[in-house]
């Protein structure tokens, strides 16, 4: 047993105690200079406790919030971090990152709880009940309609992550769990833990998280996984042996306990039949190319491990990478003059040589030599340091390790293709990536690449001269897009904007009247009550809206001559307005018809109230559909009622409105939901 009394303790957080490390402790050492630092790895965690905690406190103080509420928390602790982010970049320098790595790391998850505070607040409702599509009518007359609703799950997240991510690896699973309203117990990778306890001991020193939100556990989980159930949300990243072993869990099995996954995968990059030497995509391919094997030491999932190019430029791509990996500085990553800093540990630094090893067999290192390579930077002589290896397959349809082993490092294999089917082939021999990229200007090729291989991949990133200013690279997941892929890399998904959010929820199919359905939506639907009784709704403020208010107004004749004046003011002619039997030789008309914008300038006239008030500003339509042609001598009446309500700011807030248009047989003529900007 090692003496870990001169280390640095790493902590768990469990049922809102700091708990040390305990017998089964782990060395963490430096991947730079190779010195123990830290010791990790509490004893098994009661797993009663940190549950009874999440779901007795953490989650429903978190439900009690409404999905705005836990957005803007979401914000407020992203900022917090961002005050505070040089403490997990000091910090991480050990770990082997880069000032630039630290970028992707820090600063990429602070930036993702942003994004996932902002969609929050503009995608999801300012309620407890997120409303998951349109109202199903499912009875003749309207009177038994059926709604899908999703509601936050009443049990924990249980995060168990990669060591490569200390801290986006957390923040990017914790942000949509905290937004739909779910406690988490974090299980961070043991050689970077200490960066995650850091992190999660920043989060609980801002207090703005209610007690009981996250958990932390640096050691082994003990028997936590045989106490989940159905409520229960498992969401791994790391490799496909640990995937299988967890997801394989009797326990999970039996409870249906939801297990995603994101593990190895080979990730691949194409460059373009039309993409040759001296196009601006074949230099942007190279750099590319040069960037994922570097970053982070290649030590990233989304990392390109093959490289696939057309059979006659196999030899210009070598060159030309060899060449940017010759200019790559490897060294101590606090120096900036390093591009390169070290992989994690030396026991990953020795897993990649020995799959280096295996890919030997079938393919040529072109560039990269393990035994004889500069490393910048003093004391680095135990650190673990790799080169950039370059490896060259000439046979990849022959081949067997190169498209099932992955180099988790700075480790790429050229491979040439014969055509574009030829590379989704290889491309798909892979079994399932996060990513795949094709860098080509040819909209053809990209669309032969998607049919034949989309299924293969979580995402497919297209890149060219159009778009390379502002691109944001191969191996980015963003908070926007699903991450994850089928196959090999785990089956699962990530991110995705609310998608994400929705993996913490149970989607549910409510049924009963309008009005029970309004009821608990919060948002009014056709078929539910309305309140006429009210003053003008544009006198009333925001606060003072009800969903169901309802104004109606009219009616209004529409006239030949309205028809005219509207045509010859605006412009718009169409032989349906003006020739009478010209419309009426088209089969949707009966004769000649006002135009369906013309109808909806009278319905805004009729509802509008013309005075200042609390309605600041028009911003759009929404569902607009013209149903029923109006002729001249038929009239027309506007019922406008308030469908939703979403606060935006402290000063104003939107205004759903439900605007529906009749004539004289009270058949719709036009449907559509109005938005309003309305003081508060």
């Amino acid at each position: 047993m090692p003496d870990t009394s001169a280390l640095t303790a790493v902590h768990s957080f469990a049922a809102g105690r700091w708990i040390p490390p305990g017998s089964g402790a782990r060395v963490i050492h430096s991947a730079v200079t190779g010195e123990p630092l830290y010791s990790a790895g509490s004893d098994a965690p009661d797993a009663a406790a940190m549950l009874g905690w999440a779901t007795d406190k953490g989650g429903p103080a978190l439900r009690a919030m409404t999905f705005h509420d836990r957005a803007r928390m979401v914000k407020a602790l992203a900022l917090w971090l961002k005050e505070h982010r040089q403490v997990l970049c000091n910090l991480s320098f050990d770990t082997g990152a880069t000032q630039k790595d630290h970028l992707i790391d820090v600063d990429g998850g602070i930036g993702t709880m942003l994004v996932f505070a902002s969609k929050g607040r503009r995608e999801m409702p300012a309620g407890q009940v997120y409303i998951d599509g349109a109202a199903e009518q499912i009875s003749r007359t309207g009177t038994f309609m059926g709604q899908h609703i999703a509601m936050p799950l009443q049990g924990v997240a249980v995060q168990i992550n990669a060591f490569n991510f200390p801290v986006w690896g957390m923040l990017e699973k914790l942000a949509p769990a905290l937004i739909a309203g779910v406690p988490s117990i974090v299980k961070p990778a043991t050689a970077t833990s200490y960066v995650t306890e850091a992190c999660v001991r920043l989060i609980l020193q801002s207090g703005l998280l209610p007690e009981g939100t996250v958990q932390l556990i640096t050691g082994g989980t003990g028997n936590l996984l045989d106490h989940l159930g159905g409520q229960d949300v498992v969401s791994f990243t790391g490799s496909a042996e640990t995937a299988l072993k967890l997801r394989s869990n009797p326990r999970l099995l039996a409870g249906a306990t939801r297990f995603t996954a994101e593990q190895d995968s080979l990730n691949a990059s194409v460059l373009g039949t039309d993409a040759g030497p001296g196009t601006q995509e074949f230099d942007l391919f190279v750099k590319e190319v040069h960037r994922e094997m570097t970053v982070k030491a290649g030590q990233k999932c989304t990392a390109i491990r093959r490289v696939m190019v057309p059979e006659r430029h196999v030899d210009a791509v070598i060159s030309a990478l060899s060449g940017r990996l010759a200019e790559t500085t490897v060294g101590d990553p606090r120096l900036d003059t390093t591009d390169m800093g070290a992989l994690v540990s030396q026991e990953k630094k020795n897993d990649v040589l020995e799959k280096c090893t295996q890919l030997s067999k079938e393919a040529e290192r072109v560039f990269g030599d393990p035994d004889s390579f500069s490393v910048m930077g003093e004391n680095t002589r135990n650190g673990a340091f790799l080169p950039p290896m370059l490896f060259h397959c000439a046979a990849p349809d022959d081949a067997v390790h190169l498209h099932n082993t992955e180099a988790f490092g700075p480790v790429a294999t050229v491979m040439g293709y014969r055509d574009t089917d030829h590379a989704a082939r290889l491309l798909n021999r892979g079994k399932g990536s996060l990513v795949a990229s094709v860098f080509t200007g040819d909209p053809e090729v990209a669309r032969e690449i998607t049919l034949a291989s989309a299924s293969f991949h979580g995402r497919l990133y297209f890149n060219n001269r159009t778009s390379m200013t502002e691109a944001t690279g191969h191996g980015a997941p963003l908070p926007h897009m699903i991450h994850g892929g089928p196959g090999r890399a785990g089956g699962g998904e990530e991110l995705g904007g609310v998608r994400g959010v929705l993996h913490y929820m149970q989607r549910t199919a409510i049924q009963g009247s309008p009005d029970i359905i309004s009821g608990i939506t919060g948002q009014w639907m056709p078929g539910t009550t309305q309140d006429r009784s009210k003053p003008h709704p544009f006198t009333r403020s925001f606060g003072d809206l009800v969903p169901g208010d309802t104004l109606t107004a009219g009616p209004r004749r529409i006239t030949t001559d309205d028809i005219e004046t509207f045509a010859h003011f605006t412009g718009d002619t169409f032989y349906a307005h003006m020739d009478e039997e010209a419309a009426a030789a088209n089969p949707f008309f009966p004769g000649r018809v006002a135009h369906g914008y013309l109808l909806l300038s009278f319905a805004a006239g009729m509802f509008v109230q013309p005075d200042p008030g609390p309605v600041l500003a028009n911003t759009g339509l929404d569902n607009l559909r013209f149903m029923t042609p109006v002729i001249p001598g038929d009239v027309i009446t506007v019922t406008l009622t308030v469908k939703a309500k979403t606060p935006r700011t402290e000063d104003y807030g939107e205004v759903r409105w439900h605007v529906k248009l009749t004539n004289g047989e009270d058949a719709t003529v036009a449907e559509y939901d109005l938005l309003t900007m309305n003081a508060v």
